[in-house]
Parts: C-alpha cells; structure tokens; sequence
C-alpha cells in the first residue's frame, strides 16, 4: 500500500474562487472540493490543482530578481498558438514572447493573480516527411 495517495499543487492566492475559473476553464477541469478558503479542481487527464486563499499573497515577481520565481508550472500542448490565444482569453498574460530553443518550444505566461507558468510543445524528434 502506498503512503502517499495523491499530491496536489497548491497556489496561495487573495481570490481562489476566481484564479480557480482561470484554471477550470483552461484545463477543461471541474471542481472536486469548494471550502471558504481553498478551491480544488481536477482536469479530465487528472492534473489536479488547488488554491488557497491568503490575504497577503504576493505573486512572484519573475523575472525580476526581487521576489523571484519560486515555482511555476508546466502544461503540456499541442498547438502554443491556440493555447496562448485561450490564455489571454480567460485574463493572464505573456512574460515571454521569444520561443525557446532546443527540443522544446516554450512560452512563459502569468495567470490573473501573478504566478508564473510556461506553455510547452515538444517538438517533433524524427525528420518531416513529405
């Protein structure tokens, strides 16, 4: 039997039930518990996130040195154009315009209550056809 069921990445936050809307419509997700202060939503793939509420949160600052990047998050896509598109949408915003080099395209956003999170696409290993 294992000791640990199940992890769930928490991000403190002033409003959870609002960044949890940010979240639930971006991951197809929905709520699976609502208290007064903690909001926890799981995505059909089963990526599960949770946000609590603290008055005195304040987001990372990335990438200025101040108060920098303590964690962030990776989302996994197919298409980075139509995920950015729906990013914005829904009311976060770019912190990277330049696509990354390497194996991976990459591109980093902030969700509406500050924290960081990066849009990636692996690309392709073997040669185009055609």
């Amino acid at each position: 039997m294992a000791l640990v069921n199940a992890g769930v990445v928490v991000l403190d936050c002033s409003e959870p039930e609002k960044l949890a809307v940010f979240y639930r419509e971006f991951l197809d997700a929905e709520d699976t518990d609502v208290a007064a202060n903690r909001v926890e939503i799981r995505s059909p793939d089963g990526t599960r996130l949770a946000f609590r509420r603290d008055a005195n949160a304040t987001p990372p600052s990335w990438p200025r040195p101040e108060n920098a990047l303590q964690a962030h998050l990776e989302f996994m896509v197919d298409d980075l154009d139509a995920a950015e598109r729906k990013v914005v949408e829904l009311g976060g915003r770019p912190l990277e315009a330049k696509d990354a080099h390497g194996p991976y395209e990459e591109r980093g956003f902030a969700d509406p209550a500050g924290h960081s999170f990066t849009l990636r696409r692996v690309a392709p290993l073997a040669p185009k056809r055609g």
